[in-house]
């Protein structure tokens, strides 16, 4: 065996040592780790230790113990259990509505962006008027009119949720519309179809990324929302904005029925918002160096 020189050794460890480790916020760590904890609840429900809608009334209302981790509501369900299974609820909304949006708007940014003229007044125009008027009211007034409805909420938060993801990817895609790899492709006689989906698009993906954390952030507020006011779950659903509702009476007996679900939905808006910020910076940093 052939002994590998000390000097060839020690230049491999400085050339490794000088090599720059990414380094993550605390922060931006702990809020993946929630996130990856709130999946693995959603896809996993077996995991809370009783079932979440047992009921137990000699169990009322008791604070955390070994036997209920956080608690019991006021008919006697375990609130441990009740969190892991509204992990399920509390996240298949905000995500449907983030790949809604990420969807829509991207077309629609494209279209603004790539060919402007009379599509970018239109689109631009739209986003406007959308970005003046509140979402949650028109949700809340389109429920009572036509009775609720899973589909047509999100529908609805779809379409108000896509001023934010449009306005930040028009703006990427004006930017790199015209550099000269774009314009060389267009030269080159390429359908606009394949300039579009093999040039233009791979380079606005950290972009989409991005946004699409910041409308899960603000689906998870909207949700939560629409869910607090009865207009989501139905009553004695496990899902966190209705279990808000469903114990706020209780607060002043006892707080953990209504402040668990009300800090895991906090927490896991927080979560979002950080990681689509931590994503958001390091692009910029990375286009900046470019």
């Amino acid at each position: 065996m052939t002994a590998v020189p000390h000097s060839t050794l020690t230049s491999s460890r400085s050339r490794a040592a000088r090599l720059p480790v990414p380094r993550i916020p605390v922060l931006t760590t702990l809020a993946g780790l929630f996130l990856l904890a709130v999946a693995a609840c959603a896809i996993f429900p077996g995991l809370a230790p009783v079932d979440p809608g047992a009921i137990d009334a000699a169990a009322s209302l008791q604070g955390p113990s070994g036997e209920h981790l956080l608690g019991t509501d006021q008919l006697g369900r375990d609130m441990f259990s009740r969190i892991i299974a509204g992990a399920r609820t509390s996240l298949l909304g905000p995500l449907l509505l983030a790949v809604g949006v990420t969807v829509v708007g991207t077309l629609l940014a494209v279209a603004a962006g790539y060919f402007g003229g009379r599509i970018d007044a239109v689109i631009s125009r739209m986003v406007d008027l959308l970005y003046s008027v509140p979402a949650l009211l028109v949700a809340i007034v389109v429920a009572g009119v036509t009775g609720g409805g899973f589909g047509i909420t999100l529908a609805v938060l779809i379409v108000f949720g896509l001023p934010l993801h449009v306005r930040n990817l028009r703006a990427a895609v004006m930017e790199r519309a015209h550099l000269p790899y774009m314009e060389a492709a267009v030269t080159l006689g390429l359908p606009t179809w394949r300039v579009v989906l093999t040039h233009l698009v791979p380079t606005i993906v950290p972009n989409m990324v991005a946004t699409f954390f910041l409308v899960f952030t603000y689906g998870v507020v909207e949700f939560s929302s629409l869910s607090f006011l009865g207009l989501g779950s139905p009553p004695g659903a496990p899902d966190w904005g209705r279990m808000v509702s469903d114990n706020r009476a209780t607060i002043f007996t006892n707080v953990w029925p209504a402040v668990v679900p009300a800090v895991a939905i906090v927490l896991l808006a927080v979560s979002t918002n950080l990681i689509g910020e931590y994503l958001q910076r390091k692009h910029d940093q990375a286009r900046r160096q470019r």
